[in-house]
């Protein structure tokens, strides 16, 4: 599945991706779309555990380092307690987007 399938949304000030979290994995990664339910997301990996937001802490970590950029940008915006997350990168959103599509390629 293409980044043009995700279903990220633009705002004034950055973008929302829907995020499928797996915590308690091998590795941290970004890997890849996949469709959960009828909607295509993002799927990540952390190692963190899913306790006290350390699993949350560490996507927002993730998704900042695999966009390229600052932590303080990322943070998740809904689905805190949920494997389904929405995430908010603040920034550019055409740069971000362009960005996205070129990662997930």
């Amino acid at each position: 599945m293409s980044a043009a399938r995700l279903n990220l949304r633009r705002t004034q000030t950055g973008i929302i991706l829907p995020v499928r979290l797996r915590p308690k994995s091998a590795r941290d990664e970004i890997a890849g779309v996949e469709t959960f339910g009828d909607v295509a997301v993002l799927k990540a990996r952390v190692r963190a555990l899913p306790e006290e937001g350390r699993a949350n802490a560490a996507l927002e970590k993730l998704v900042a380092r695999w966009l390229n950029v600052p932590p303080s940008s990322v943070k998740v915006a809904q689905g805190g307690k949920s494997r389904l997350k929405q995430v908010k990168v603040a920034g550019d959103p055409d740069a971000l987007e362009a960005a996205i599509v070129a990662l997930l390629r």
